[in-house]
Protein backbone atom coordinates (compact mmCIF):
# COMPACT_ATOMS: atom_id res chain seq x y z
CA UNK A 1 0.00 0.00 0.00
CA UNK A 2 1.21 3.71 -0.80
CA UNK A 3 1.53 6.40 1.54
CA UNK A 4 2.17 9.52 1.91
CA UNK A 5 6.17 10.03 3.09
CA UNK A 6 7.89 12.84 4.53
CA UNK A 7 11.72 13.14 3.25
CA UNK A 8 12.49 12.58 7.02
CA UNK A 9 11.36 9.89 7.80
CA UNK A 10 13.64 6.86 9.25
CA UNK A 11 16.02 9.84 9.75
CA UNK A 12 15.61 10.20 13.85
CA UNK A 13 16.31 12.90 15.33
CA UNK A 14 18.96 14.91 16.39
CA UNK A 15 19.95 15.07 20.34
CA UNK A 16 18.49 18.07 21.69
CA UNK A 17 21.02 20.70 23.58
CA UNK A 18 19.55 22.58 26.45
CA UNK A 19 22.71 24.88 25.63
CA UNK A 20 22.38 25.69 22.28
CA UNK A 21 21.22 28.98 20.61
CA UNK A 22 17.73 28.26 18.81
CA UNK A 23 17.33 30.08 15.61
CA UNK A 24 14.64 32.63 15.29
CA UNK A 25 13.09 31.19 13.23
CA UNK A 26 14.09 27.63 12.57
CA UNK A 27 14.91 26.62 9.05
CA UNK A 28 15.28 23.21 9.10
CA UNK A 29 13.68 22.38 5.87
CA UNK A 30 14.02 23.51 1.73
CA UNK A 31 13.34 21.42 -1.05
CA UNK A 32 13.72 22.10 -4.79
CA UNK A 33 9.53 22.33 -6.77
CA UNK A 34 9.49 18.36 -7.56
CA UNK A 35 7.77 17.84 -11.37
CA UNK A 36 5.20 15.44 -9.00
CA UNK A 37 4.18 19.00 -8.06
CA UNK A 38 3.58 20.75 -11.25
CA UNK A 39 0.32 21.50 -12.29
CA UNK A 40 -1.80 21.99 -15.63
CA UNK A 41 -1.27 25.84 -15.15
CA UNK A 42 2.60 25.48 -15.01
CA UNK A 43 3.07 25.99 -11.33
CA UNK A 44 3.26 23.85 -7.66
CA UNK A 45 -0.23 22.75 -7.22
CA UNK A 46 -2.22 24.48 -4.43
CA UNK A 47 -2.14 20.98 -2.61
CA UNK A 48 1.40 20.20 -2.71
CA UNK A 49 2.25 23.52 -0.91
CA UNK A 50 0.32 21.85 2.00
CA UNK A 51 2.72 18.88 1.98
CA UNK A 52 5.47 21.00 1.67
CA UNK A 53 5.09 22.82 5.14
CA UNK A 54 3.83 19.29 6.36
CA UNK A 55 7.42 18.33 5.58
CA UNK A 56 8.80 21.29 7.54
CA UNK A 57 6.45 20.31 10.02
CA UNK A 58 8.12 16.84 10.36
CA UNK A 59 11.30 18.73 10.76
CA UNK A 60 10.27 20.45 13.22
CA UNK A 61 8.40 17.43 15.11
CA UNK A 62 12.15 15.90 15.01
CA UNK A 63 13.94 18.76 16.20
CA UNK A 64 11.73 19.10 19.26
CA UNK A 65 12.37 15.06 19.68
CA UNK A 66 9.21 13.59 18.13
CA UNK A 67 10.10 10.82 15.55
CA UNK A 68 9.41 7.35 14.76
CA UNK A 69 10.44 5.69 18.25
CA UNK A 70 8.57 8.44 20.01
CA UNK A 71 5.42 7.35 18.21
CA UNK A 72 5.59 3.96 18.59
CA UNK A 73 4.76 4.86 21.99
CA UNK A 74 1.59 5.93 20.63
CA UNK A 75 1.87 9.57 21.02
CA UNK A 76 2.03 12.49 17.60
CA UNK A 77 1.04 15.65 17.24
CA UNK A 78 -1.16 16.04 14.77
CA UNK A 79 -2.49 19.35 12.74
CA UNK A 80 -6.33 20.04 13.64
CA UNK A 81 -6.03 23.85 11.83
CA UNK A 82 -4.24 25.09 8.83
CA UNK A 83 -4.45 28.31 6.94
CA UNK A 84 -2.49 28.85 4.01
CA UNK A 85 -1.75 32.25 2.34
CA UNK A 86 -0.40 31.69 -1.47
CA UNK A 87 1.51 34.77 -2.42
CA UNK A 88 3.58 33.97 -5.39
CA UNK A 89 3.96 31.05 -8.17
CA UNK A 90 6.64 28.23 -7.88
CA UNK A 91 7.50 26.24 -10.90
CA UNK A 92 9.18 23.13 -11.19
CA UNK A 93 12.82 22.44 -10.23
CA UNK A 94 12.73 25.68 -8.68
CA UNK A 95 14.29 26.10 -4.78
CA UNK A 96 12.09 26.26 -1.85
CA UNK A 97 13.37 27.79 1.89
CA UNK A 98 10.89 27.11 4.61
CA UNK A 99 11.49 28.67 8.45
CA UNK A 100 9.28 27.54 11.15
CA UNK A 101 8.32 29.82 13.96
CA UNK A 102 6.46 29.29 17.21
CA UNK A 103 3.68 32.00 18.19
CA UNK A 104 2.54 29.98 21.46
CA UNK A 105 1.99 26.55 23.34
CA UNK A 106 0.34 25.05 26.27
CA UNK A 107 0.27 21.71 27.85
CA UNK A 108 -1.60 19.87 24.79
CA UNK A 109 -1.16 22.50 21.66
CA UNK A 110 1.06 24.07 19.67
CA UNK A 111 0.56 27.04 17.17
CA UNK A 112 3.21 27.67 14.56
CA UNK A 113 3.55 29.81 11.60
CA UNK A 114 5.70 28.98 8.41
CA UNK A 115 7.44 31.14 5.76
CA UNK A 116 7.96 29.76 2.41
CA UNK A 117 10.61 31.73 0.44
CA UNK A 118 11.96 30.90 -2.84
CA UNK A 119 15.55 30.04 -2.19
CA UNK A 120 17.37 32.22 -4.65
CA UNK A 121 15.52 35.52 -4.59
CA UNK A 122 14.08 35.28 -0.72
CA UNK A 123 11.01 36.45 -2.54
CA UNK A 124 7.56 35.02 0.19
CA UNK A 125 5.96 32.29 -2.13
CA UNK A 126 3.49 31.01 0.76
CA UNK A 127 2.45 31.34 4.55
CA UNK A 128 0.84 28.84 6.78
CA UNK A 129 -0.91 29.18 10.32
CA UNK A 130 -1.04 25.32 12.01
CA UNK A 131 -2.83 24.51 15.14
CA UNK A 132 -1.12 21.08 16.42
CA UNK A 133 -2.66 19.01 19.06
CA UNK A 134 -0.92 15.96 21.12
CA UNK A 135 -2.44 13.21 21.42
CA UNK A 136 -2.86 9.44 22.48
CA UNK A 137 -3.01 7.37 19.01
CA UNK A 138 -4.84 4.69 20.15
CA UNK A 139 -7.38 6.66 22.39
CA UNK A 140 -7.93 9.16 19.86
CA UNK A 141 -7.63 12.29 22.44
CA UNK A 142 -5.60 15.07 23.01
CA UNK A 143 -3.26 14.40 26.02
CA UNK A 144 -0.37 16.78 27.72
CA UNK A 145 3.05 16.42 26.47
CA UNK A 146 5.37 15.40 28.48
CA UNK A 147 7.40 17.46 30.83
CA UNK A 148 10.74 17.40 28.86
CA UNK A 149 8.85 18.17 25.22
CA UNK A 150 7.14 21.42 27.11
CA UNK A 151 10.47 22.56 28.43
CA UNK A 152 11.91 21.96 24.94
CA UNK A 153 8.64 23.98 23.42
CA UNK A 154 9.20 27.11 26.30
CA UNK A 155 12.83 27.45 25.44
CA UNK A 156 11.70 27.72 21.26
CA UNK A 157 8.77 30.09 22.13
CA UNK A 158 11.53 32.14 24.68
CA UNK A 159 14.07 32.52 21.45
CA UNK A 160 11.12 32.97 19.18
CA UNK A 161 9.25 35.82 21.47
CA UNK A 162 11.60 38.65 20.17
CA UNK A 163 10.26 38.08 16.18
CA UNK A 164 7.93 40.79 15.18
CA UNK A 165 4.28 38.91 15.45
CA UNK A 166 2.96 37.95 11.66
CA UNK A 167 0.02 40.18 10.70
CA UNK A 168 -1.62 37.18 9.16
CA UNK A 169 -1.88 35.47 12.07
CA UNK A 170 -5.99 34.80 13.36
CA UNK A 171 -7.13 36.45 10.53
CA UNK A 172 -10.53 35.36 9.50
CA UNK A 173 -11.41 34.56 5.95
CA UNK A 174 -14.46 36.12 3.81
CA UNK A 175 -14.91 39.06 1.44
CA UNK A 176 -14.09 42.25 2.70
CA UNK A 177 -16.93 45.14 1.93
Amino acid sequence: MDRVVTPYEGSGHRTWDDTAEIPAPLRLHQTPVSSRWVDYNGHMSESCYLLVFGDNSDAFFRYLGIDEQYREGGHSLYTVETHIHNRREAAEAEPLALSLRLLDHDAKRVHVFHEMRHGETDALLATAEQLLVHVDIDRGRSIELPPHLQHRLAAIHRSHAAMPFPDLVGKPMGIRR
